[in-house]
């Protein structure tokens, strides 16, 4: 039963780049935000080892590494972090009505939604053991560690085919696997894809196991129709089948596309609610970056600050 209610002018939901950078921001307006963590307190970086393209790590830094600097930088201008989970929101009227873990009701003048997305997997036991050793959902992110060595990347649509090309200039041989015998993506995607040399495609074919101890050295794919298994020589194997916007408890609140990602207007962070903002991978299904995400979420703090400052 919903019992306490507390009013606050700024709430982030989601602890990612996008939120903390919010918090950040926003803290140092003293508009003292509240931050809730949600079901990742920072958010997908926390899977992964080796973060070496976010500006000011000249060496690298592990994802939750980056993750706790950016929470102690919020908690320094004074932003409230918690652990939980928001379980309902209402955006029909102002304040804001959103319930936390079922029991607690904020009235918030403003909202700033940076929940993200999660990638789409395999479901494989060996996908997940070896997730950031050598499995990876995200090309641009860490292709660099497999220079000149082989891998494989699983996929069909766009985003497969333009990851595969990507890898295809930094690694020896790409593997593109699609379970399909035709891809998805656009017909220029296709053709870029076959014309790389070093890619090479397994149409019908899906990943069953990878293999490696505590870094990959293998994969193993099926034909569909056959049955037939085969063992690929790769170092890393890279999942582009899709990501999934964390947008369902928004749905009915905001307007969203086909695929739940919530809908900006262009070049802002403003959703199609006044005083509701969006950033990070929620609004973001084109780039995907820890430093873009960071750059919405500054976005997000300093138009909400603009919004609370106005007559709306």
């Amino acid at each position: 039963m919903t019992t306490k209610i507390e009013k606050v002018k700024v709430l982030i939901i989601g602890s990612g780049p996008a939120g903390y950078t919010a918090a950040i921001y926003t803290a140092r307006a003293d508009l003292k935000p509240v931050l809730y963590q949600g079901l990742q307190p920072g958010g997908q970086l926390t899977t992964t080892t080796d973060i070496e393209n976010f500006p000011g790590y000249p060496d690298g830094v592990d994802g939750n590494q980056m993750m706790e600097d950016l929470r102690r930088q919020a908690e320094r201008f004074g932003t409230d972090i918690r652990w939980g989970v928001i379980s309902s929101v209402d955006f029909s009227s102002r304040p804001f009505k959103i319930v936390a873990d079922e029991t607690k009701t904020i009235l918030a003048e403003t909202v700033i939604i940076a929940t993200g997305a999660t990638a789409k997997w395999m479901g494989l036991e060996s996908e997940q053991r070896l997730r950031g050793y050598g499995v990876s959902a995200c090309a641009t992110c860490d292709g660099f560690f497999y220079k000149g060595q082989d891998v494989a990347i699983v996929g069909g649509g766009d985003s497969a085919l333009e990851e595969a090309t990507y890898l295809a200039k930094l690694c020896r041989k790409v593997y593109l696997i699609h379970r399909r015998n035709e891809f998805r993506a656009s017909k220029a995607m296709q053709h870029k894809a076959h014309n790389t040399h070093n890619i090479e495609m397994l149409l019908g074919y899906v990943p069953v196991e990878v293999t490696g101890e505590k870094n990959v050295d293998g994969l193993i794919v099926k034909n569909v129709e056959t049955g037939e298994q085969k063992k690929l020589d790769v170092q890393g194997f890279f999942v582009a089948i899709g990501h999934t916007p964390n947008s369902e408890i928004f749905k009915g609140q905001v307007e969203m596309d086909e695929a739940g990602y919530i809908i900006t207007k262009h070049g802002t962070t403003k959703t199609s609610i006044k005083g509701v903002f969006a950033a990070g991978d929620i609004q973001d299904h084109v780039y995907r970056q820890a430093t873009t995400a960071a750059g919405t979420g500054c976005m997000a703090a300093i138009e909400a600050e603009r919004y609370l400052s106005s007559d709306h």
